[in-house]
């Protein structure tokens, strides 16, 4: 458990923060070392601690600014428009493609173009896949850098407490000793000074009973900032999840198919040659030899007939890939819903827990 973590589960005393004990220690050390009456100690108090955060919150926008996931959005769909200009369904359908073929030399020259066409968009396919294996390197490299990120707000994170603590540990002896004695002194001296001394005392710590506070709402801005940098490597990581699956599966097994898609059609061809022939054969045999070549080339046809479909087996794979990509999508927002839950789970226990401070004070 980190301490931005068990900030959120240990309560929030006013002058106690749930502190290692060597932390604890370094922040007695700062206590004892801090002179209230001195302006300079109180406006310096925990600067350098708020000046990381200021800084830390600066390279987290730069790192948001600079990972453009639409970017990769745009690469999966150029991938998807490309694999649909090939329009595979005019290999298997004899009203759109074939059925235009008048002459077996235009049926093999239509052949040529498509598989031409085919090794254009092969290229073009192969230069996305590039480009999404660029933007999966680019997005683990975020996930590691939002990592570091997250670790140094970490750290401000438990130099605030050790401040914060010092702070009221300060406080309660101001409050607790030092000013009651010099009031009691002022009391029961006639020098007036004293009486001025412990008005400005009072004063000064009053001012840094502010500061205090100052560094409590910078703490508390270190705390809501851990959540958001985790939301964004989680959502950086499904990216790489989905870059990865579709390279290693969707993407070849689109190629599988467009193999597949150019086996069949190379068999059309040539079943149209042989139908060809066969026309030409037909003008020379008699009646009896036409029915004799019919019935053949009909049961050679029944044969060669698979015993499930070819467009059936594409059909249920069809709906098998998209089944298990909605189960995915259902899965993935799911995961984002309870995501969200927790962020506003603890948004209400920091609320309620502000109250009860604002109640304390």
């Amino acid at each position: 458990m980190d301490a931005i973590q068990a900030a959120n589960e240990a309560p929030d005393k006013e002058n106690s923060i749930n502190l290692e004990p060597a932390e604890s220690d370094e922040a007695k050390s700062i206590a004892s070392n801090l002179k209230i009456e001195n302006a300079t100690d109180i406006i310096q108090f925990g600067t350098s601690v708020q000046s990381k955060a200021a800084e830390f919150a600066n390279k987290l926008l730069a790192e948001v600014r600079s990972n453009d996931a639409g970017e990769t959005g745009n690469l999966l769909t150029d991938l998807l428009l490309k694999v649909k200009g090939l329009e595979l369904d005019e290999i298997s359908s004899e009203q759109s493609f074939l059925s235009k073929i008048p002459l077996l030399g235009d049926l093999f020259d239509a052949g040529k173009k498509l598989i031409a066409r085919f090794d254009t968009i092969e290229g073009q396919i192969e230069k996305i896949i590039d480009e999404l294996h660029k933007a999966r390197t680019n997005l683990l490299t975020d996930i590691t850098n939002m990592q570091a990120l997250y670790d140094k707000n970490l750290d401000a994170f438990r130099e605030l407490q050790i401040y914060i603590h010092a702070g009221n540990l300060k406080l309660t002896e101001m409050r607790d000793t030092v000013l009651p004695e010099m009031l009691e002194k002022a009391k029961s001296s006639s020098d007036q000074m004293l009486t001025q001394k412990y008005n400005d005392l009072t004063q000064m710590t009053e001012r840094f009973e502010k500061k205090i506070h100052d560094l409590k709402l910078t703490r508390m801005h270190a705390l809501q900032t851990g959540p958001q940098i985790r939301l964004i490597q989680n959502g950086n990581q499904l990216l790489v999840e989905k870059i990865q699956s579709s390279i290693l599966n969707t993407i070849p097994l689109w190629k599988n198919q467009i193999v597949i898609a150019l086996g069949m059609f190379r068999q059309k061809k040539a079943l149209k040659a042989q139908q060809a022939v066969s026309q030409a054969t037909n003008d020379l045999l008699q009646k009896n030899a036409e029915m004799l070549k019919t019935n053949t080339i009909e049961i050679a046809k029944e044969n060669e007939k698979g015993v499930i479909e070819i467009e059936t087996l594409k059909k249920v794979n069809s709906e098998l890939i998209s089944t298990i990509n909605e189960t995915i999508k259902i899965q993935d927002e799911g995961r984002q819903k309870r995501l969200s839950a927790e962020k506003d789970l603890v948004a209400m226990e920091t609320e309620i827990k502000n109250k009860l401070l604002e109640a304390k004070g």
